[in-house]
């Protein structure tokens, strides 16, 4: 019995539990099946890097002081974050992955690192 790879096609030689023709078909289903099929899934996951990204440059010492307009000017976007930390204290820091920030007066916020 011959079986057909499922991407081209064509017939598959090789081992008996071998699933496609060649690396080109492999990757190509596993690139399919593994891509955000969703607009707004790619675009929320674009927004989190940027976050994340902004939030590492303005970071560089663990622990910092900045103000919002700073953030913003550099494209930061307030309402995506990974999760939220409540302290015994009942301060609300906002992390993107590993990256954190905290709101505290005057508009300005201290940005962390989470070890």
């Amino acid at each position: 019995m011959q079986k057909e790879c499922p991407v081209c096609g064509d017939k598959i030689i090789g081992r008996a539990d071998k699933r496609f023709c060649n690396d080109y078909c492999r990757n190509a289903y596993n690139n399919q099946l593994n891509k955000d099929s969703k607009n707004l899934i790619r675009n929320i996951n674009n927004l989190l890097r940027k976050n994340y990204r902004i939030l590492e440059k303005l970071n560089l010492k663990g622990k910092t002081k900045i103000s919002k307009t700073k953030l913003i000017s550099n494209g930061f976007d307030f309402q995506y974050f990974t999760s939220i930390y409540v302290t015994k204290t009942g301060n609300t820091y906002y992390f993107v992955y590993d990256q954190g920030y905290f709101l505290l007066e005057n508009d300005f916020y201290v940005i962390v690192k989470r070890n």
